[in-house]
This record gives C-alpha cells, structure tokens and sequence, in this order.
C-alpha cells in the first residue's frame, strides 16, 4: 500500500469515528401503527463521507499540515463545510413512534448529532402494500460532538435545524414476519459554528470557535427491511443522498458537493 493510499485510509477511518455524528434515518416501515400502539427503538447509525466530500475534508487536512495550521482559503473552507454539514461518524440512536389514528403516525429518534420529529400517513395499497408520505423536521444539538480533525472546526459548539420530506411505498408479509421499504428522501438543513450566548464575540481564524456558517441541500433514496415475530423486530436501513452545501468559514465562501451513505440499524419492541 502507498503512502497516499494509507493517508486516505486512516483519514476514512478518522472520520467515521470522530466526534458523535451518526446519520438520521427512519427505520421506519411505510406501513403506520394502528392507533394507540408504541414502538421503542434502539441501535446504531452512522454517516460516511465519499468522494468529494470525504475529498474536501482530506484535503483541508493536507492544507493544513502544508501550512502550519488552517488557512482561510478555498480548500480548507471547503472541508470545514463538509465536516460542519455532514457530521461523519457512528452513534447511538433511540426513539419511539405511536399510532394516532387516521392510518397517521408520529416519531421522535436522537442519533448523536441531532433530534428528529416528524409526522405521517399512510395510504393501503392491497392488502399487503401502502404509501407513506412525511414531513420530519430536526434540531442538530449544541455541544453532542467532538472536536473534529480538522483545526478550528469546532464541533462542540455545532447548532442549528432542518426539515426533510420522506415518500415510502413498502410491503409486509401476512403475520407481519418481515417488511420491506423503499422511497426518496429530500431535506433541508441550516448549521452554525458559534457561541450559544447573548455576549458579543468576534470570531476569526485563531480564535475559538471560528465562525462557521453552511446551508445544505440533499436529496436520495431509501432501502430498509425489517425482520422478527411478534412484538420484536430487527430493522436495518441505508440512505443515500446526493448534497450540496454552500456557507463560509472564518469569513471565506466556498461551495463543495457530493454522496453521503447513511447505514443504520435498530431492535424495534411493538407494545
């Protein structure tokens, strides 16, 4: 394996382990509760940077390096970006969902990074079949990561909210034996790199935190499955979205693209 090779390697591992990002999945059929019934959850779920994404972040890490320190410039604007949006990493999740009626249905889920509630409803499609339409908003929550990799990119101090709007057809076997899902998903999300507090501060390169600031955009598809008997189940999903994401850091603006892969897996219990 060459040096370059290893580089990447380490920095991919770096990054899906660093801090407490994780994904925001549904692990959800599109099939709802009926009314009245819960369903808790918990797991793990995870966000994985790739290609120019993941690119931007090693890239900024070598610019770094390079220079004795980060630099406001385009490649390591570009990274602090991804970092700040994407929030690559592996994180426990757990969240509940209830059934009010109507074929409508409503859920709350923490996974590390952010809180996520939504709201949705289903349309029977046969016997076996039904369509889902959601709406989900989501608060990224101050102080729930680590520092991050990269240099003034302070994670810790990360906040900011979102809204997302999932379509699902999905299907379920007689008895509820096993489930299927498969949709697309596309969302919104705003994220700032600041103090929490009413004080006045100036932030600059060098100063602690640097004033970050990205918008987000993403859109993609979902593929889940469910398996188990009764009142127990276990769930996993992938989510994959293309995003694009413009903002600035330490007063540069840059804008920087590309795929994030988002597995996740849950123990579902149905009371």
């Amino acid at each position: 394996m060459n040096d370059r090779a290893r580089a990447g390697g380490l920095a991919a591992l770096g990054l899906l382990t660093a801090g407490c990002g994780g994904g925001l999945p549904l692990l959800h059929p599109a099939q709802t509760l009926p009314e009245g019934e819960v369903r808790a959850e918990a797991g793990f779920s995870a966000n994985v940077a790739t290609g120019d994404l993941s690119g931007a972040i090693t890239n900024a890490q070598a610019d770094a390096a390079a220079n004795g320190g980060p630099s406001a410039d385009q490649t390591y604007t570009k990274g602090a970006l991804a970092l700040a949006s994407v929030g690559p990493g592996l994180a426990p999740m757990a969240g509940a969902r209830v059934g009010v009626g109507w074929t409508s249905e409503g859920g709350l889920v923490y996974t590390g990074r952010a809180v996520r509630a939504d709201i949705r409803k289903s349309v029977t499609l046969g016997s076996n079949w039904a369509l889902s339409i959601e709406a989900g908003g989501s608060s990224v929550l101050y102080g729930r990561q680590g520092g991050g990799p990269l240099y003034d990119v302070s994670l810790s101090q990360l906040h900011g909210w979102g809204a997302d709007v999932p379509i699902l057809v999905g299907y379920q076997s007689d008895g509820g034996l096993y489930q299927l899902w498969l949709g697309a998903r596309g969302g919104w999300e705003h994220v700032d790199i600041s103090d929490v507090t009413s004080e006045p501060k100036v932030n600059t390169l060098g100063g602690s935190p640097v004033s970050l600031s990205a918008t987000r955009g993403w859109g993609g598809g979902v593929l889940g499955l469910a398996v188990g008997f009764r009142h127990v189940h276990v769930a996993m999903e992938l989510d994959a979205a293309y995003m694009w994401i413009t903002g600035s850091f330490g007063g540069t603006t840059a804008n920087v693209g590309g795929v994030t892969l988002a597995p996740a897996t849950a123990l579902w219990w149905d009371f």
